[in-house]
């Protein structure tokens, strides 16, 4: 079995337009309804055109019937097989056309075989098959008819080819439009599942920022407060326990933070209740520094924003704040605001010098700041300072007209909407 299943993967080096007889797509379903209504419909109207056309043709017999159930039941697989099917049904047409049988439905097999093939994109076989066709019909209607049967038959009109000539035109014609209508809707589909997939990656790393963003400032915190109380457990008691106090209400705000987030993944259709944080919660931000051991000074004062940028500047200082703490010898950083010439220029400063202590930080706090600067049309620059210590530069466009709302309070959907 497992041979035999290696042996069907085998690619296929013929003509790419040809296509292999046991090679069978899969998501095909056999036309069962259709061929059987088609063969019906052209074996009575063979029947019937053949009492119109009694003494001008050959009276029809076994191999009459056989030929046009060929063409007719080849049709079941024009689908899977457009190839194979558009050059048995024009060979099997052909065969009864020179066997001097009467004109009639049969002929519509051909044009069946031949729009499928050109439908699904097989244009070569397509026109090499009718041009087969063709070819065999004028060597029958204006040659070898002498030698076949019925006897005493004539030529055939060259107005008559000329009328058949546009029909076959027309057919080519309206199967070309076909298959550039499904080209276009295949192309459509595409790009759509394309853009989705962009959209669900683009919403991953936006939650992936955001769940880093909240765990790292937070457990920071709490890995420094947590240190600070087991050194002072015996010595400073009441210190212990303010640690203590600033570990809780950390781990409570990351859980808050945590669970919001998670609950706009089980309800996407749903708005959060919690309004997402911003530049208006800075002096909260640093208050937490300040119980982490991390004096921050802030100057200047945040200008009015638009939505994303008041988030990616809120978290790009807490990530910069964070890092401070983790890897800086510094105990004191400064937050600088400008919000001049359309766009908010955010600085952090620390003194440093690096403490080289592994904080169990993941390595991508840095990335993800750039990726939230970029995300809006923003740069950010991050590196040592010539003179010691380390800064974090971040270039962000204000976006916000005039007559927005006050923004305070708002959803994180209603911010990002607006």
């Amino acid at each position: 079995m497992e041979e035999q299943s290696t042996e069907d993967r085998r690619p296929w080096h013929g003509p790419p337009w040809w296509r292999r007889w046991g090679e069978e797509p899969r998501g095909f379903r056999l036309p069962w309804r259709s061929t059987v209504l088609l063969t019906a419909f052209v074996v009575v109207g063979t029947h019937f055109s053949a009492h119109h056309q009694r003494g001008g043709r050959a009276p029809l017999d076994a191999l009459a019937f056989v030929l046009v159930l060929v063409a007719s039941g080849a049709l079941l697989w024009r689908q899977r097989h457009p190839v194979p099917v558009v050059f048995v049904t024009a060979a099997a047409v052909m065969v009864y056309l020179g066997a001097g049988y009467p004109f009639g439905p049969v002929l519509l097999t051909v044009a069946v075989g031949c729009f499928s093939a050109l439908v699904a994109g097989h244009r070569r076989a397509a026109w090499a098959a009718v041009g087969m066709f063709w070819a065999g019909h004028v060597l029958v209607a204006h040659w070898l008819y002498r030698w076949l049967p019925p006897p005493g038959d004539t030529a055939a009109s060259w107005g008559q080819e000329l009328v058949v000539a546009a029909w076959v035109a027309a057919l080519v014609a309206l199967a070309e439009l076909v298959r550039v209508r499904r080209e276009q809707w295949a192309r459509e589909r595409a790009e759509r599942a394309q853009a989705a997939r962009r959209r669900a990656d683009q919403e991953r790393l936006r939650i992936a920022r955001e769940l880093h963003d909240i765990l790292a400032h937070n457990i920071s915190v709490i890995t420094v407060q947590a240190g600070v109380g087991l050194a002072l457990l015996d010595s400073d008691p009441e210190q212990a326990r303010t640690a203590l106090i600033t570990i809780k209400a950390a781990g409570k705000e990351a859980l808050g933070e945590v669970r919001q987030v998670l609950d706009t993944l089980r309800t996407p259709g749903d708005a959060p209740r919690a309004p997402a944080p911003g530049l208006d919660r800075l002096p909260e931000l640093v208050e937490q520094a300040g119980h982490a051991g991390l004096t921050v000074t802030v100057e200047g004062e945040p200008p009015r924003l638009a939505p994303g940028t008041d988030l990616a500047a809120f978290r790009i200082v807490q990530e910069a704040l964070t890092n401070v703490v983790r890897h800086s010898g510094s105990r004191q950083a400064r937050v600088h605001l400008d919000g001049t010439a359309g766009v908010l220029r955010l600085r952090v400063d620390d003194d440093g010098p690096a403490s080289g202590a592994d904080a169990g930080g993941s390595g991508s706090g840095l990335a993800g700041m750039r990726e939230r600067a970029a995300a809006l049309g923003g740069t950010l620059e991050a590196g040592p300072r010539p003179d010691g210590g380390f800064r974090v530069i971040a270039v962000l466009p204000l976006t916000v007209s005039p007559e927005e709302p006050q923004k305070r309070g708002a959803t994180p959907e209603e911010r990002e909407d607006r």
